[in-house]
């Protein structure tokens, strides 16, 4: 089975913890058998392993994004990287020739398509392959999964099948509609559509071809920041005569918003946190090294990171987007391929940040031309090369780099460090690399 996981979102309705380079699937909330805490993303590719330890599986997502895949699912994950956001065609269409062109993926195998953060379990994972199997027969040219709704939404756009059996012909799609009109689909016998499809894999890429002008996923690839934005419902679903509907009846939960997201938290507290009797349904995710106590609130999310803090009554946390767009401030933690960082303190001209890498990983060999750079490393053992000259360091070593300087760091063990960046101009485009230097 070939799924493609779409991994995108800005990040913004789940602040103060996610943000440009970490949206929401990245946020780790969820507790495993061993007592440690996964991402949905993370989940996600754990139980599509356990359902098809076969399935090959590539995480569709933009270049900001591919840090935090590596970070959190390894190096061996295959990824296709778009140069910027497209909407969900390109996006699928870029997947798809990615598998043809860069994989090797016949045209005739079937491809699964799924967003990367839903809330669900063994079942869903069950049904995907199903869905796989109806698309390699060849029934229809598209193969939807429809969720059975729960309540009227006005979130999600509705699929309207034929008739009332499992597998049905599609009768039409509906667009996002008001709680009235999602009302009336329902009783029509309408599914939510949760963006999960299955297809071979010729047929989008036939689509592909006669919408955009390209040769090959290479040549896609190139021009890919001139696309338009379209969504693969407008430009191909909907239009589509030739296509059915699989009814899923298992659990299946868009965490969107911090409301919904609470409802899948097994805990009332994540990190430094206390409730006391009083409250009820309060929940805490906490990220800073402080701790955050609630007293007699009823229904409320409390949520701390480097980059704010919420705290908001669960069905008002679903309006957040406006106010989050109004706070300009650069990003204060993110995960890296290497490991993570975090800002400390940020002045004018200086930026003081803690930087961990994960044993046996690197920095890229850089440079920076109006900052110069001082690296106190706080735990860990490992060797730093700086204009070639490679030295093993520990904690308590420190470590002086002037603008213009190559530099990377190597990591042995947990490498813990802090970076206290000093210039007029320090900015992430002040980053000039090189190729590694033999060791």
């Amino acid at each position: 089975m070939h799924i493609i996981l779409l991994s995108g979102g800005s990040g913004k309705r789940l602040w103060p913890l996610s943000n440009d380079i970490r949206s929401k699937q990245f946020i780790k909330i969820f507790k495993t058998q061993t007592g440690e805490y996964e991402s949905m993303v993370q989940r996600m590719y754990h139980q599509i392993r356990e359902v098809d330890q076969d399935a090959a599986v590539t995480v569709a997502t933009s270049k900001t994004q591919v840090s935090s895949i590596h970070n959190q699912l390894g190096d061996k994950v295959s990824v296709c990287v778009e140069s910027s956001r497209r909407d969900t065609f390109p996006a699928i269409a870029l997947a798809s020739a990615y598998l043809h062109d860069e994989k090797g993926v016949p045209g005739e195998e079937p491809v699964v398509v799924c967003p990367v953060d839903p809330y669900v379990e063994k079942d869903y994972f069950e049904a995907l392959k199903k869905l796989g199997e109806i698309a390699r027969c060849g029934e229809a040219k598209l193969v939807f999964m429809g969720m059975e709704p729960t309540y009227p939404s006005e979130k999600y756009g509705y699929i309207i099948p034929e008739d009332a059996n499992t597998v049905s012909r599609v009768a039409t799609f509906k667009e996002k509609p008001d709680a009235r009109t999602a009302e009336q689909y329902i009783r029509q016998g309408a599914l939510w559509n949760g963006g999960v499809f299955a297809y071979q894999l010729k047929y989008v890429l036939e689509k592909a071809h006669e919408l955009i002008d390209f040769r090959d996923y290479q040549d896609l690839a190139a021009k890919y920041g001139t696309l338009d934005k379209i969504s693969f419902d407008y430009a191909v679903a909907e239009k589509e005569k030739d296509s059915k509907v699989m009814r899923f009846q298992g659990q299946w939960k868009d965490l969107g918003t911090w409301n919904t997201l609470t409802e899948a938290m097994e805990e009332t507290c994540i990190g430094k946190g206390m409730v006391n009797q009083a409250c009820e349904n309060v929940h805490i995710v906490n990220e800073l090294d402080v701790p955050v106590l609630c007293m007699g609130l009823k229904d409320v999310v409390v949520s701390a990171s480097p980059e704010g803090i919420l705290v908001s009554d669960k069905e008002q946390s679903s309006y957040i987007k406006p106010f989050v767009d109004k706070i300009d401030q650069q990003v204060m933690f993110a995960e890296k391929s290497w490991g993570s960082f975090r800002v400390l303190d940020a002045t004018e001209e200086s930026l003081t940040i803690k930087v961990t890498l994960n044993p046996g990983n690197k920095m890229n060999y850089h440079s920076h031309e109006r900052r110069d750079e001082v690296w106190n490393v706080i735990s860990g053992c490992g060797r730093s090369i700086i204009d070639g000259q490679v030295r093993s360091i520990k904690a308590g070593d420190v470590l002086d780099m002037k603008a213009g300087s190559r530099h990377t760091v190597l990591a042995d063990t947990e490498l813990k460090i802090i970076e206290i960046q000093f210039g007029k101009e320090i900015s992430v485009q002040d980053k000039q690399k090189f190729e590694f230097p033999a060791l």
